[in-house]
């Protein structure tokens, strides 16, 4: 049995961005990026690419990966991870980690293995602390709020908790705000539950399918970390991304 096993969703289709994976960034289709980043994990045992394209499961053995094909029918990546997982040597935990993600860090990976295995948690999933308050109201990005031992009480994209006495300029600098960070590690039979459930009413609401578990009564644990994502969704986010990888290899040296 594989002990961690990262499973990383890539389709092809895309409405803003169309073939998104196999978009160059810094000489590198983004799907590579995002699978070199993923082995460097410590705990990461096996790394695998979900896809339903045949270009993009050639591209990712042309550079030496692993990738096993899915349906193009799965309505998301978490459909999509669990119909792989199906098809693999059994793994005591499993990482959904997004294909948009080309600067993730390796080391969220460890820590989401970590938590699973200190836990008796169904799901592990990443926050980090909200300083802006553009961030704050900005619809795209997912707010949580926690309890004190970390276990989620909501997830929206408005802004939570409400700051009643204050203005909302105010808000970012005198409560502590958490984003969502969307990469997940699941216990495999709370993967199946979650995928052959059908969407909650807020899920569909907000359009966050991690509402879902909530209303499953799914237990999971928010991992606190320094890492703030950088989806690539947009011709602009590749050149915003390409900048920051640039960036790191010459502080690197």
């Amino acid at each position: 049995m594989t002990n961690v096993l990262a499973l990383i969703p890539a389709r092809y289709a895309s409405t803003r961005l169309p073939g998104k994976p196999l978009v160059e960034i810094d000489g590198k289709p983004m799907i590579q990026h995002v699978y070199e980043r993923v082995c460097r994990a410590e705990r990461a045992d096996r790394v695998v690419v979900a896809t339903d394209d045949e270009r993009i499961r050639a591209v990712v053995a042309g550079f030496g990966g692993e990738a096993v094909m899915t349906s193009s029918e799965h309505g998301s990546g978490t459909d999509r991870i669990a119909a792989a997982a199906r098809t693999l040597e059994p793994a005591r935990f499993i990482i959904n980690i997004q294909g948009d993600e080309p600067m993730i860090d390796p080391a969220v990976i460890d820590t989401l293995a970590e938590a699973l295995e200190s836990t008796d948690c169904e799901c592990a999933t990443p926050i980090g602390r909200i300083t802006s308050g553009r961030d704050l109201f900005d619809t795209n990005v997912v707010k949580v709020v926690v309890r004190k031992d970390y276990t989620p009480l909501y997830f929206s994209r408005s802004p939570i908790p409400c700051h009643r006495d204050l203005e909302p300029e105010e808000w970012s600098s005198a409560h502590p705000y958490y984003r969502h960070i969307g990469i997940y590690a699941y216990r495999p039979d709370a993967l199946e539950k979650f995928v052959t459930a059908a969407p909650s009413p807020l899920e569909i609401c907000e359009q966050l399918e991690q509402l879902r578990m909530l209303d499953l009564g799914m237990s999971l644990f928010c991992v606190e970390t320094d890492y703030t994502g950088h989806a690539v969704d947009t011709p602009e986010d590749v050149m915003t991304v390409e900048k920051l990888i640039q960036e790191a290899r010459l502080r690197q040296g």
